[in-house]
């Protein structure tokens, strides 16, 4: 029986060695993006339990004053050096789920979600950092200088500002990266139904949610927790939808 051998320069099947090279770069860009989104989820658990302990907006002003007249919070200082941190986990998380979806549908890049999901996940770190150092800079004044603590006031002012940038701008980006991340992985066949509906339901939560809580923002990095974690359980093998 005669063999036909495969002409030079014929692209290889997905089923035979071109599907091994094609799933080798795609195991690796999900244990990047699962691996990265793990440490983004804790950091930014940590830094919002830290910088949370500043006296929130329904505080009074003699809790404002007793809080920063004694020295503020050390950990508040720890919260803030965290969320940097955090930013830029989220930053690579986004980057090599982007390539690992990518590399799972290469013409996805002339949709709108593509860009969509690029310019959420750059605008949450953004009013993240912001948000953040808004509210946690009265403490590094008590902290780092030998100025008197501010003006409760003023205090009260610094953390509305931050917590405007967070959970009015912030929450509402993070919503948006939810919705993108799964739509672009639904369509690429990376998320299973389940998993993708109660993303849309989480997002959505987020979207309309309208508490100061700081227990709102903790939705996001659990749902990539959740999700970090079935990409670091179950890769792709290469195979495209």
């Amino acid at each position: 029986m005669r063999v036909h051998a495969r002409p030079r320069g014929a692209a290889p099947t997905a089923d035979g060695d071109g599907g091994a090279r094609t799933g080798a770069p795609q195991r690796s860009y999900a244990a990047k993006a699962g691996w990265s989104g793990v440490v983004f989820a804790l950091l930014l658990v940590a830094s919002v339990v830290l910088v949370s302990r500043v006296p929130g907006l329904t505080a009074s002003d003699r809790e404002y004053a007793d809080f920063y007249a004694g020295g503020g919070d050390e950990m508040v200082a720890v919260g803030l050096y965290l969320v940097p941190f955090a930013g830029i986990a989220a930053l690579w998380h986004m980057t090599a789920t982007r390539m690992l979806l990518q590399a799972r549908r290469p013409d996805w890049w002339t949709d709108v979600t593509h860009w969509l999901h690029l310019a959420a996940c750059v605008l949450f770190v953004a009013m993240l950092f912001a948000g953040a150092a808004a509210a946690g800079s009265p403490a590094l004044v008590v902290q780092f200088s030998d100025a008197a603590a501010l003006d409760p006031e003023v205090a009260r002012g610094m953390a509305a500002a931050g917590y405007t940038l967070v959970f009015v701008y912030g929450v509402r980006a993070a919503g948006m990266y939810m919705i993108t991340t799964t739509a672009l992985a639904r369509a690429a066949g990376a998320v299973p139904r389940w998993l993708a509906l109660l993303s849309f339901l989480a997002a959505g939560f987020l979207l309309v949610s309208t508490t100061f809580h700081p227990a709102v923002l903790l939705v996001f990095p659990v749902w990539v927790l959740v999700v970090s974690t079935r990409q670091l359980v179950r890769r792709p093998t290469g195979a495209t939808p």
